[in-house]
């Protein structure tokens, strides 16, 4: 079933964020006005290295909580998804990453938010330097792969594009190690 949208107004706009209400018609033939939000696109990064993966450990103000995320932020115009992603990995840890692969693709709430999120997977990096920006994180660090499913469980990874593809790198080493017992 799908709405049909006869229009929209902003009622909040900034160069981060928009807030509009839309004038929707649902299937049954009512309207009603339903708020989007949209966001910028946001890039990160999944680093993995020896059966590790290069994290960010982080206070969100938002939410009022600690947690582990991949590094990553806002695309940029110019940018691509994957420039932004390695750019963002860079200023964040001082890690470049190699050879970058489109890992996820996220929408984490789409029944009120446009907000692409685009992860990727890089297969190494080099150490260039110290990270940039000294707000970002409290502590850097390689992460085991094996201790993933636990810290999400534990609610130390609830960022939803870093959830996404960490547990698409787990089941990715699933169907690996599957491959290699045929």
């Amino acid at each position: 079933m799908r709405w049909c949208v006869h229009g929209s107004r902003s009622l909040y706009y900034s160069s981060f964020v928009e807030l509009r209400l839309a004038d929707v018609e649902l299937p049954d033939g009512r309207h009603c006005q339903h708020h989007v939000l949209k966001l910028g696109q946001g890039a990160g990064v999944a680093v993995v290295r020896d059966e590790r993966v290069l994290m960010l450990w982080r206070h969100r103000f938002i939410t009022d909580t600690w947690g582990w995320e991949l590094p990553g932020g806002a695309v940029e115009p110019g940018e691509t998804p994957a420039e932004a992603a390695a750019r963002e990995t860079e200023e964040e840890t001082g890690w470049r990453p190699t050879e970058l692969t489109e890992l996820a693709y996220v929408q984490p709430a789409a029944g009120i938010a446009d907000s692409e999120q685009f992860v990727f997977r890089a297969g190494d990096a080099v150490r260039v330097g110290s990270p940039k920006d000294s707000n970002e994180a409290d502590l850097i660090a390689w992460v085991p792969l094996a201790d993933v499913p636990l810290l999400i469980g534990r609610r130390r990874i609830v960022a939803a594009a870093t959830v996404a593809a960490l547990l698409r790198l787990c089941l990715q080493a699933v169907e690996h190690a599957h491959d290699v017992c045929r």
